[in-house]
C-alpha cells in the first residue's frame, strides 16, 4: 500500500513543490539509483512550475520535462496534467506522485499500486483547502493510511 503524505496550509504550492523536488533529489545516497519524481497538475500551473524548477537554484539542477516530451522516459522529473494509468504507463517513474491538483485522481488503486509514495499539497487558498479535505476523506474512506505535515507550523 502506498504512503500518502498530505502537507497542509502551503503558503506557495509551486515555490513549495521545487523545494520539495529538491529535497527528494538531494536525499538520494551517492551511487543509489535516483528517486523518480511525477508531479500532475493543472496546465498554467505546470507552465510556471516548469520555469521555476529552471530558475529555483543557481547552484543545482533539477532535470524536468513534460510527459509529452521524448525526453520523458529518462528523465527523473516529470510533470502531467493528466495521472489516469494509460498517460502514466508511457514512463517507467514510479517512486514518488506530487500531486498539486485540486481534483481526486479518477483511479485512485492503480496510482497506490503504481507509486509507493504519493504527496498531496494542499495551500491555504479556502477552495484549495475545502477540496484537500475532500481528497484526505476519499483517501481515508479508501482504507489508506494518511500523514498530514502541516507547514504552518514551520
Amino acid at each position: 500500500m502506498a504512503r500518502i503524505d498530505f502537507h497542509s496550509n502551503v503558503s506557495d504550492k509551486l515555490e513549495y513543490a521545487c523545494r520539495l523536488t529538491r529535497k527528494i533529489w538531494s536525499a538520494t545516497p551517492i551511487g543509489e539509483p535516483v528517486r523518480n519524481i511525477v508531479m500532475v497538475g493543472e496546465k498554467a500551473d505546470l507552465q510556471k512550475l516548469d520555469e521555476l524548477l529552471w530558475i529555483f537554484s543557481s547552484t543545482e539542477f533539477l532535470p524536468h520535462c513534460f510527459i509529452e516530451d521524448e525526453a520523458a522516459i529518462e528523465t527523473p522529473i516529470v510533470l502531467s496534467m493528466d495521472c489516469s494509468p494509460s498517460t502514466l504507463s508511457a514512463i517507467p517513474h514510479a517512486d514518488i506522485l506530487i500531486h498539486l491538483g485540486m481534483r481526486m485522481p479518477d483511479d485512485v488503486p492503480a496510482l497506490v499500486a503504481r507509486f509507493p509514495r504519493i504527496v498531496e499539497v494542499v495551500t491555504v487558498n479556502e477552495a484549495e483547502r475545502l477540496a484537500g479535505r475532500d481528497r484526505y476523506k476519499a483517501y481515508r474512506d479508501l482504507g489508506h493510511e494518511l500523514h498530514n505535515f502541516d507547514q504552518s507550523k514551520s
